[in-house]
C-alpha cells in the first residue's frame, strides 16, 4: 500500500479519534481563501473551493502604536491523475506537491500595514512524459510583499487606503480573478490598488502586472520573479451589500498584452459584468427549516486580440454563470442541493474577422468547471448539480455531476491554462465529469481533504487527433497552519 496514503489513514485515524476543536470562519475575508465573508452563495458551497483553512496566526504588540501578526501554512497533496487534458499528456502518473507560506505584517496605530507573505513550493515524482507545470513550483520566493496606508476617513462613515506592492486579487465569485489557491504557487501580480469603503459600498480601482507563472509570466521556479511589464491588469470593482439578502457586484477589467502569443487568448481586451449572489433563510414560523441561496454574474468583453491570425481583429464575446440551491438546515446532516450552469461564448465563424471567443483571464475553474481541471472557460457549456451533507462538525462530504459541451463546432477545446485543442468536425459533447469530495478537520490546525473525479469523454474528443482513453485524478491533500 503507498505510504503516503497510510500516513493519511493514520492521521484521519487520530483525529477522528480525539475532540472537536472550532476552527476560526474559513469564510472569512483573506486575500487566499475561497470566499469573501459576506459572499453567502460561495460559503454555503465550500466544495467548490477546496482551498486551505485559515486559523487565527500568532500575534503582539511592540509599544503603544505598533502591532505585529506571523503564521504559516504547510500544505502537501499526493495526486494520482491519468489522461487529463494537459501539457505532455495524455498520460498517467502520481506525483508529490508540497507548499510552505510563512508570512509577516506589521501595523502601526492602523495608519501603516507592511506585509510579507514567503513561499516555497515544490513538486517531484512524475513519470515521464508528465512534468511540473508553471502552477506546481517557485523556489523561495515572495507571493506578497505590500504597503498599505489609511488615507483618511469619512464623516459618516467610511474610509479610503492605498496599497502598493506585490499582492493576489480576488473579487466576487472568482469566476474573472482569483489567486488561484488551488494551484501550489497562488497567483499574483505587483502594483497599485486604491480602496474606498463607504456605507454598503466598497470600491476597489487597481493597476497590476503579472509576476509569476500562474499569472502569465514566464516559468521559472528557480529564479526570483519580476513583474512582466508587458502584460497589465487594471480595472475598477464595485460591491454593495445594501440590498436585503444581496449582494450586487459591477466591475470593469482591462487587460493589455503587449508580448502577444498567437496561440493564445490575449490582446487588449475590456471586460464589463455584473453579479447578484445572496441566500434568504426559509422559516416555519421562529425555526429556519432551510437557505435559499443564488449566484448570478454575465460579463461582456470587446477590444481587439490576433490569435491564430497575426492580425488585429474586434472581440466581441461573454460569459453567464449561476448557481443556486437549496439547504435543508433542518434535515439531519444538513443536506445542500445545487444546480450549476456556465456558458463562455466561442466563435462560430472564424474568418469572419471578429473573434468571439470570451478570455476568462485569471480564474479559479478549479471551482466551477470539473475538479479534475480539464477546461477553462472559453467556448464552454457547462450544466451540472452538486450535493453535500455534514455528518457531524468535523466531517463535509459532497458529489457533482458536470455534463460538457462545446458553445460552437467552430472553435476550438480549451484546457485550463488556455491553450486551443482542435475539436473533431461538427462534434460538441466535450464529456462527462462526476467528483466525490471528502473533507475531514482534523483538529483547529489541521485539515485532510480527499478528492476523485472520472471524466468519460465525448464524440468532440474521441473523434479529434487528441483523443485519449478517460480520465481520472485522486488527491489527497493535508493542511496544517500554525
Amino acid at each position: 500500500m503507498n505510504p503516503i496514503l497510510v500516513t493519511y489513514v493514520a492521521l484521519i485515524s487520530l483525529a477522528t479519534s480525539g475532540a472537536v476543536a472550532t476552527a476560526t470562519d474559513h469564510c472569512r475575508s483573506s486575500d487566499d481563501t475561497g470566499c469573501a465573508a459576506a459572499d453567502a452563495t460561495c460559503c454555503s458551497a465550500d466544495w467548490l473551493t477546496p482551498e486551505i483553512l485559515h486559523f487565527d496566526s500568532l500575534t503582539g504588540d511592540l509599544g503603544d502604536a505598533w502591532s505585529w501578526s506571523a503564521g504559516a501554512q504547510l500544505r502537501h497533496r499526493y495526486m494520482d491523475e491519468s489522461n487529463r487534458f494537459r501539457p505532455g499528456g495524455p498520460a498517467a502518473s502520481d506525483y508529490n506537491l508540497w507548499r510552505l507560506t510563512p508570512q509577516l505584517e506589521l501595523d502601526y496605530n492602523e495608519v501603516f500595514t507592511g506585509h510579507i507573505q514567503a513561499i516555497d513550493a515544490s513538486a517531484f515524482g512524475y513519470d515521464a512524459p508528465l512534468f511540473p507545470l508553471g502552477i506546481d513550483q517557485n523556489r523561495a520566493d515572495l507571493v506578497q510583499a505590500w504597503a498599505e496606508f489609511h488615507l483618511t476617513d469619512f464623516d459618516g462613515g467610511g474610509s479610503l487606503k492605498y496599497r502598493y506592492g506585490r499582492q493576489t486579487l480576488k473579487y466576487g465569485s472568482q469566476h474573472l480573478l482569483s489567486p488561484l489557491g488551488w494551484a501550489n504557487t497562488f497567483r499574483n501580480f505587483e502594483g497599485h490598488r486604491l480602496m474606498l469603503a463607504t456605507e454598503g459600498w466598497s470600491i476597489d480601482g487597481f493597476h497590476m502586472n503579472s509576476v509569476n507563472a500562474a499569472a502569465g509570466n514566464l516559468f521559472r521556479p528557480d529564479s526570483f520573479d519580476q513583474a512582466d511589464q508587458s502584460r497589465t491588469i487594471s480595472g475598477v470593482y464595485a460591491s454593495c451589500d445594501a440590498f436585503e439578502n444581496n449582494t450586487l457586484d459591477l466591475y470593469w477589467l482591462w487587460f493589455q498584452e503587449d508580448a502577444r502569443a498567437v496561440n493564445r487568448m490575449d490582446g487588449d481586451r475590456h471586460t464589463i459584468g455584473a453579479r447578484l449572489a445572496g441566500k434568504i433563510p426559509n422559516k416555519d414560523g421562529k425555526e429556519t427549516t432551510g437557505i435559499w441561496n443564488w449566484d448570478f454574474e454575465g460579463a461582456w468583453q470587446f477590444g481587439k486580440d490576433d490569435f491564430l491570425t497575426g492580425r488585429n481583429q474586434d472581440v466581441s464575446a461573454g460569459f453567464v454563470s449561476a448557481l443556486s440551491g437549496y439547504t435543508f438546515s433542518s434535515a439531519p446532516w444538513s443536506p445542500t442541493v445545487n444546480a450549476i450552469f456556465y456558458w463562455g461564448s466561442g466563435d462560430s465563424d472564424p474568418t469572419d474577422g471578429q473573434i468571439n471567443t470570451f478570455f476568462s483571464l485569471y480564474p479559479l475553474g478549479h471551482a466551477y468547471w470539473g475538479i479534475i481541471d480539464n477546461f477553462s472557460g472559453q467556448n464552454l457549456i457547462d450544466f451540472g448539480v452538486s450535493t453535500s451533507i455534514k455528518p457531524n462538525d468535523r466531517l463535509d462530504l459532497s458529489m457533482a455531476w458536470h455534463t460538457f459541451r462545446a458553445a460552437s463546432t467552430n472553435d476550438f477545446l480549451y484546457n485550463i491554462a488556455g491553450a486551443p485543442f482542435a475539436l473533431a468536425p461538427g462534434e460538441r459533447e466535450l464529456g462527462s465529469e462526476v467528483d466525490l469530495i471528502a473533507t475531514l478537520r482534523c483538529s483547529e490546525n489541521a485539515n485532510v481533504q480527499v478528492g476523485y473525479s472520472w471524466f468519460f469523454y465525448g464524440d468532440a474528443v474521441d473523434n479529434s487527433a487528441f483523443a485519449r482513453p478517460d480520465a481520472s485524478q485522486l488527491y489527497v491533500q493535508t493542511t496544517f497552519t500554525f
